[in-house]
């Protein structure tokens, strides 16, 4: 999965580009994905950490140990459910954990009765977009 999964270069540079045409709080990029896209955010984050905010990365995973001290940078809110049959809950689990003896601000919320589809209940959630608004870019 990991050699598959989004080009952080290609992801910042959609970012750079959105930024430069549209009146953009930079110290408030936000980013989030789910499945493949969780497996981005994570890889996004890690290769340009000074860029973000904070992350929402959902049902998603990486390189726990390598991409560790970067993601440590930047507050993360990970989400998975339980009976994800397509990711195992073992992959944000990892990487939430890596973070956090890298000395990051990670969590993790595992919906118990969630499969693959964990993304309803979090993108339903006031108070995921009320932690983010909590966040700024660290300087």
């Amino acid at each position: 999965m990991i050699g598959r999964a989004f080009d952080p270069e290609q992801l910042i540079q959609l970012v750079d580009h959105v930024t430069g045409k549209l009146n953009i709080d930079t110290e408030r990029i936000y980013v989030t994905g789910l499945s493949m896209g969780g497996y981005g955010t994570w890889r996004l984050v890690a290769k340009y950490p000074e860029r973000f905010a904070a992350a929402v990365p959902i049902c998603g995973g990486g390189e726990p140990e390598k991409m560790a001290k970067a993601l440590s940078k930047v507050p993360i809110w990970a989400f998975h459910g339980a009976k994800d049959n397509v990711v195992p809950p073992k992959e944000s689990e990892e990487m939430v954990e890596a973070v956090k003896r890298a000395g990051g601000d990670a969590k993790l919320t595992i919906y118990p009765d969630a499969n693959h589809n964990s993304w309803e209940a979090t993108y339903d959630n006031p108070k995921v977009y009320a932690w983010l608004l909590e966040h700024r870019r660290r300087k």
